[in-house]
């Protein structure tokens, strides 16, 4: 609805009362002068004291409710022409006025924003929630025309101004980038070995060296790995230190319990100001696919919202086994400036990008699903790692060529022993016979793509098959009947350690004895 229109309707609905209150006034006052003429009382004495008091009131109350509503009416019309912003869109129609008109209005909003975030600096709202809240109005009340989105869109072109300022400040920049030297002779074991004196001696961030080989092993087998585990064992740290180690700073995302779609996350293209509200996961994504380093992103408290919900798009992409097609939706539609690497608006997930969700499971969290268990890889980071003393051994710059190569030579090299395969399947029909919970292939994939890089990495074969079983397929346990789960329990601990040997599997008992206890 246009300002014209509120003026019209305010008008209307005063006007309306008004009539009212005066009809009221005069019925009252006709029906005492009637009254009086038949009867011959005076009017004060009409009916009980208690009666004519109320009718004294009246005749007091409605002249003053006549001019409260005069006085209203009259001063929220003189409020509405005041903010209706007529000026502006009157000179839109001015044949005489050049384009100059649109850039005033553009530096105009420009210079409301800025008002309104020194007054509000912790506030992150849109440009156009900036307006609203600076004006106490509605969209309504200052919305550019329909015929001229269009024009105002050219003058940005025109002007050489990108709706996406910081991607393109990344072109600019990446015109003089400089392939850094990588260390392309750096083996798994000496990765996490390095990585855990670094940690230790730089940040005086302390790990087990089973979970930094556990790390680095989930890396090979997903995009996405979530860590879990009481607050205080360094879940956050963890991926912050290995983004250090790296040489290329980790961009840690807090989740927020209102989210619910992907532009929560990477942004969302504001219709009334022409540009795209970046975020910093954004701008890190465009970068990452120029560059050969490892990124890592942390979704800091990830289930505080709902995974499946904000995290959704991300998910359904990663699956996609050839890179090339995992396209993320950014803008629906196409300019001439805009950044390089978007293809008809859409932006390739880097392939050298890690996701690293930190978990905790409280009254404040929601439950993370089956779906996105079985997308990801599991840490659970239960305990406090020793103090030691590190070695100086500095930061490593590996490129994700090179670390690609490391995995898959791993995989080559230190492929599952047929042996074990076997007792893999039958452990995997023993769960489905008893407890109707399969591994399924992705899992049997997982598997296979673990195993060999731990192995690699200074562990052992049945140390990584203990560690994936107890994370993948051990933890479905929880949606079973748990009357019938801890009925089951022992019989299924026998048969694990007959199948792998006693006491060999310590990592899968526990989970069944954390299960039993939570049921």
């Amino acid at each position: 609805m246009d300002y014209k229109a509120k003026i019209k309707q305010t008008k209307t609905k005063y006007s309306l009362l008004i009539f009212v209150a005066l009809i009221i006034f005069f019925l009252i006052v006709a029906s005492i002068i009637i009254y009086k003429k038949r009867t011959n009382i005076d009017a004060v004495n009409i009916g009980s004291g208690f009666v004519s008091l109320i009718i004294i009131l009246f005749l007091i109350f409605i002249p003053i409710l006549i001019v409260l509503l005069l006085y209203m009416g009259n001063k929220k019309v003189k409020y509405l022409e005041l903010n209706s912003h007529e000026k502006p869109f009157d000179e839109f129609e001015n044949k005489d006025r050049t384009i100059q008109t649109d850039k005033e209005l553009i530096e105009r909003l420009k210079r409301r924003k800025e008002r309104r975030d020194k007054l509000m600096p912790e506030i992150s709202t849109s440009f156009f929630e900036a307006v609203v809240l600076d004006d106490e109005e509605d969209e309504d009340t200052f919305k550019i025309p329909e015929e001229k989105e269009e024009e105002i869109k050219e003058i940005i072109e025109v002007d050489g101004t990108s709706r996406f300022y910081m991607l393109t400040q990344i072109d600019k920049e990446m015109e003089t980038y400089v392939k850094p030297n990588y260390d392309e002779t750096i083996s798994l074991q000496g990765f996490c070995e390095k990585f855990r004196n670094y940690a230790a001696h730089d940040l005086k961030l302390y790990y087990d060296i089973k979970d930094i080989r556990r790390f680095i092993a989930g890396l090979s087998v997903t995009k996405l790995l979530i860590l879990q585990g009481m607050s205080g064992t360094g879940k956050t740290s963890l991926a912050y230190a290995f983004g250090e180690f790296l040489n290329n700073k980790t961009v840690v995302v807090p989740i927020q319990p209102m989210w619910k779609e992907r532009t929560d996350l990477i942004g969302y293209y504001n219709e009334f100001t022409k540009k795209f509200n970046e975020t910093t996961l954004l701008y890190k994504m465009y970068e990452a696919d120029y560059t050969k380093n490892v990124y890592i992103t942390v979704l800091d408290e990830m289930n505080i919202a709902r995974v499946e919900y904000y995290f959704a798009e991300f998910l359904s992409l990663l699956e996609l086994p050839n890179p090339d097609g995992r396209n993320l939706d950014v803008v629906s539609d196409v300019w001439d400036n805009d950044p390089k690497l978007l293809y008809k608006g859409k932006l390739r997930l880097p392939i050298n990008m890690w996701f690293i969700g930190t978990a905790n499971n409280d009254d404040s969290t929601f439950a993370i699903s089956d779906k996105v268990y079985d997308r990801a890889m599991v840490l659970n980071l239960d305990t406090k790692a020793e103090v030691f003393e590190g070695e100086d051994v500095g930061n490593t710059l590996i490129s994700i060529d090179h670390l690609y190569d490391l995995f898959k030579k791993a995989q080559k090299e230190f492929e599952i022993s047929d042996r074990n395969l076997r007792r893999i399947k039958k452990l995997d029909k023993y769960m489905v016979d008893t407890f109707h919970i399969t591994f399924g292939n992705r899992i049997m994939k997982q598997i296979k793509a673990y195993v060999p890089v731990l192995v690699s990495c200074g562990g052992t074969e049945l140390d990584a098959i203990d560690d994936i079983l107890s994370r993948k397929v051990l933890r479905k346990l929880e949606s079973k009947n748990p009357v019938y789960v801890r009925s089951q329990s022992e019989a299924l601990t026998n048969y694990i350690d007959d199948l792998f040997g006693a006491d060999k599997m310590p990592l899968c008992k526990e989970a069944i004895k954390q299960i039993i206890q939570n049921v």
